[in-house]
């Protein structure tokens, strides 16, 4: 089974060198993301819209142009294993999501997606060879149409220097950086 133009070990080797480790929901994040892509129109400038932040937003980076870098992936947290392509000017698209009525022939993969089982008890070899024998099988698209007003877009604006710390910051947040006046998750050992 391929995922997007690769091999599913292909696959798994860019999501250990990419990710740490072949990561089950970005091996089926791979599946969802490479059915998305076949709906989509071709040469359609799109962006992604994610909603969880676990493992899915890297198969998307892995497989598409979207990425946190290139504000093109959206990362809404409904704790929901789905994501959306979808066009950048209009907003419609394609939505990906597992559905757990499809999931009868792979047991694995439901135990993981349903959280039936604890880590410490999921065969993770069988989970893999599940997911690569279901690919796209498990995968449910539906046509969806993205509120872009939603999604933050824009840009940060000029800059200024913080009179505080010396470091420039958008201007528009005030008279300091958000480090120095809201107290920054980080200190500088002495």
């Amino acid at each position: 089974m391929n995922i997007g133009p690769y091999e599913f070990a292909e696959f798994k080797a860019l999501a250990v060198k990419f990710h740490g480790y072949a990561a089950p929901g970005l091996l089926i994040g791979g599946c969802m993301t490479a059915a998305a892509m076949t709906a989509l129109p071709a040469g359609v400038l799109f962006e992604a819209l994610v909603e969880t932040y676990n493992c899915l937003p890297d198969a998307v980076q892995l497989l598409t142009p979207c990425s946190t870098g290139n504000k093109r992936l959206h990362v809404v947290h409904y704790g929901k294993t789905a994501l959306s392509l979808f066009d950048k000017y209009s907003g419609r698209g394609i939505r990906a999501r597992i559905d757990p009525g499809l999931l009868g022939p792979w047991p694995e993969i439901r135990a993981w997606i349903m959280k039936e089982k604890g880590k410490e008890e999921q065969n993770e070899a069988m989970l893999e060879r599940q997911i690569d024998e279901a690919g796209t099988t498990i995968v449910a698209l539906q046509p969806v149409c993205v509120d872009l007003s939603r999604l933050n877009r824009k840009s940060d604006g000029p800059l200024a220097l913080c009179p505080h710390c010396g470091e420039s910051f958008p201007a528009a947040h005030g008279s300091l950086c958000r480090g120095c006046a809201e107290g920054a998750p980080y200190s500088f050992p002495r």
